[in-house]
């Protein structure tokens, strides 16, 4: 006796189309969480003053201060009398002070008398190849030129950080930069011409205190006479 099977027991009879449902069912699902997005929430929030003036200028009362009017001119006489000028007028006689050749000059001076006075030119020799620099105040002892050479700089930058003042408006406003200063130690030891070069002109003005401040020094010299030293250094403005 055979055993038959109901076809609609079949277990295997609709497997291929629950297969496809499933798998488009998986990739839709795959599909919508790859497209998913999210936004974050934002809580700031703007906050806005609307201040409405309800000051009302006064306009202060004023008077008018009422003034006579001038009076009025003088009238012109009816009669008017005629005088005879009877007096007599000096006439002033200029005379020329224009030269001819017939003048004499007798108080001639003589060519000897005159003293011709010769002005000193100002030598300027530079701090790099100057015979003797100039000397700082407390360098007198140094005998040897490169050793001067190395306690001015060091002078210099002791100097420059005992008065350094960083001005309140540069920092305010975050202003910073090198200041590039130019001056002259002139052949009697003052500093001249200082010249500034730098981002903004309340640094260059610190740096120019600064250096204005400088003590006087010991002129440097070139084949023995006083002669002028340029010299330049930076100053950098920093805020930390």
């Amino acid at each position: 006796m055979e055993t038959k099977k109901n076809p609609e027991a079949d277990l295997n009879r609709n497997s291929g189309l629950y297969f496809v449902i499933g798998l488009a069912l998986i990739l839709f699902i795959t599909w919508r969480a790859l497209e998913h997005k999210s936004y974050d929430v934002n809580t700031d929030f703007v906050q806005m003053l609307d201040v409405q003036s309800d000051l009302k200028e006064e306009v202060p009362i004023t008077e008018q201060i009422k003034t006579a009017p001038p009076p009025p001119p003088p009238a012109a006489p009816e009669i008017i009398e005629i005088v005879e000028d009877t007096e007599e007028i000096e006439e002033t006689i200029i005379e020329s002070t224009e030269m001819s050749q017939e003048t004499v000059i007798e108080d001639a001076m003589d060519v000897d008398d005159v003293e011709v006075g010769e002005e000193e030119e100002e030598v300027s020799v530079p701090f790099a190849v100057i015979e003797n620099v100039p000397i700082y105040p407390g360098c007198e002892e140094i005998k040897t030129n490169n050793e001067r050479k190395a306690c001015f700089q060091k002078h210099m930058q002791a100097h420059i950080i005992k008065h350094f003042r960083y001005p309140a408006s540069a920092m305010e406003l975050g202003i910073q930069g090198r200041v590039h200063v130019q001056f002259k130690i002139d052949n009697k030891g003052h500093i001249t011409n200082i010249r500034m070069r730098g981002p903004d002109n309340t640094l260059e003005k610190e740096a120019a205190r600064i250096i204005a401040a400088l003590p006087q020094m010991t002129p440097g010299r070139q084949r023995g006479r006083n002669v002028a030293v340029p010299y330049s250094i930076p100053i950098n403005f920093k805020l930390e």
